[in-house]
């Protein structure tokens, strides 16, 4: 019933994240939780990402912006790996909070660049792959937090879904890398995460036809939504865990 359960919320959590771009660990984590514990939740998590971001990089192949991608990556990849190997010594409670406080004021930091017609370029696209690529290493997900920053650089839609993933994906990859030479990893923990992520996957494809439909300014608000959502998810988890 636990593994039903996995592959109900991830096949949601894939159509969720197809659509918006992020949003699969906020949902599947607690159920990972729930199911292995807490402990076993962060390494299985990062495989099922790895998969869930592969999903997405190929139903919108042809969109990926691959100079955005290789300037995020560069330095998202090895901070990354910093991340991870200082997991256990940084508050990660604290960090929840200030992702959660950096995403709200986002929603309306995104309108007033907007406004001013203000965009971000590939040295801003630098330094926040490693600003995200540290703070991913230590937290289950920082994922909502590139969301504004590849909007702010100007893509939407199946460009935006596909070259997030794509940089997402090296930074997973590089933590599943460090938690597997730490041996966080075993085997068996490894394929649980193959088995939530091919849930993800499939929930990818599924919501591609639903990205086609959508218009550039109801793209953008269901941004917005996701990031409200995610920014009071992470304050509240903060807050409630003692």
């Amino acid at each position: 019933m636990g593994l039903i359960f996995i592959l109900a919320v991830g096949l949601a959590a894939g159509i969720v994240s197809g659509i918006v771009g992020t949003g699969s660990s906020i949902m599947l984590v607690p159920v990972l939780a729930y199911v292995y514990g807490p402990k076993e939740a962060v390494p299985i998590m990062a495989v099922a990402s790895v998969m869930a971001n592969l999903s997405r990089i190929l139903a919108w192949w042809r969109e990926v912006d691959w100079r955005a991608f290789a300037v995020y990556s560069v330095t998202g990849a090895p901070a990354a790996f910093l991340g991870a190997r200082t997991l256990l010594v940084l508050p990660a409670r604290a960090v929840d909070i200030a992702i959660g406080v950096f995403l709200l004021t986002m929603i309306p930091g995104r309108h007033w660049l907007a406004a001013r017609m203000l965009r971000l370029n590939l040295w801003h696209l630098a330094l926040a792959g490693a600003i995200i690529g540290f703070l991913t290493g230590i937290v289950v997900s920082t994922g909502p937090i590139s969301v504004p920053v590849f909007l702010g650089y100007g893509l939407i839609k199946g460009a935006f879904l596909a070259t997030e993933a794509a940089g997402s994906l090296t930074i997973y990859f590089s933590k599943i890398l460090t938690f597997q030479n730490a041996g966080a990893l075993p085997w068996e923990m490894f394929t649980k995460g193959l088995v939530a992520g091919s849930s993800l996957m499939v929930g990818a494809f599924v919501a591609k036809p639903f990205v086609l439909r959508l218009p550039p300014e109801t793209f953008r608000y269901a941004m917005d939504a996701m990031m409200l959502i995610a920014g009071l998810s992470m304050l509240w988890n903060a807050l409630h865990v003692a």
